[in-house]
């Protein structure tokens, strides 16, 4: 075997053991830009929308809000003493930020024991689950990005109980992930 082709399948070979993309679009405000720089996101988002009836707008701004669209996104790290790291502010990962727990009982109800957090597939349906269930236990509407997200982020249980009130700063984000939510669906409109 020639030096050559040893090194092009030695390339090969490297080359897979990478996983897919995880840097975020380059233009964020733009919904079109994102959906026509990656195509796998577009595929994505309209197969959770079929499957599971959250609106392709809905899922990109708590995408956006959760993650800016980077899959492998973590929360920060705690520190003691200002210095000594000692572990991340909860186990949230991936483009849909689903904490273990709640990815694990995905995993479960939906029989999916290899999806992955950062993989856009996987996420915009755990996301779509999510809000289904959401839509089931309490009523809130998968068009209502505000309320879904306050969910989403407060946990179904903590959003019954009304733990959000008592957080200004998150209803404020809940209405600029409506905000967004909005900005989508009318850009979407424009580029179908």
């Amino acid at each position: 075997m020639s030096r050559t082709l040893r090194a092009l399948i030695l390339l090969a070979f490297v080359a897979s053991c990478g996983g897919g993309s995880v840097e975020p679009p380059r233009n964020l405000d733009n919904a079109c830009a994102i959906l026509a720089e990656r195509p796998d996101f577009k595929r994505a988002f309209r197969r959770a929308e079929r499957k599971w009836g959250v609106p392709v707008h809905v899922q990109m701004s708590t995408i956006y809000h959760e993650s800016k669209f980077e899959g492998d996104a973590r929360t920060p790290l705690k520190f003691a003493l200002g210095v000594i790291p000692m572990g991340r502010l909860s186990s949230a990962y991936g483009y849909s930020q689903a904490l273990d727990g709640t990815w694990d009982e995905y995993l479960a109800a939906e029989g999916r024991r290899r999806a992955q957090r950062d993989d856009i597939r996987d996420a915009t349906d755990f996301i779509g689950w999510y809000m289904t269930n959401t839509e089931r236990r309490l009523g809130i509407s998968k068009l209502d990005a505000r309320n879904q997200y306050l969910a989403y982020h407060e946990g179904q249980a903590g959003y019954a109980r009304g733990s959000f009130r008592a957080k200004p700063w998150l209803m404020r984000y809940a209405d600029s992930v409506q905000e967004r939510a909005i900005m989508y669906e009318v850009q979407l409109r424009g580029c179908r």
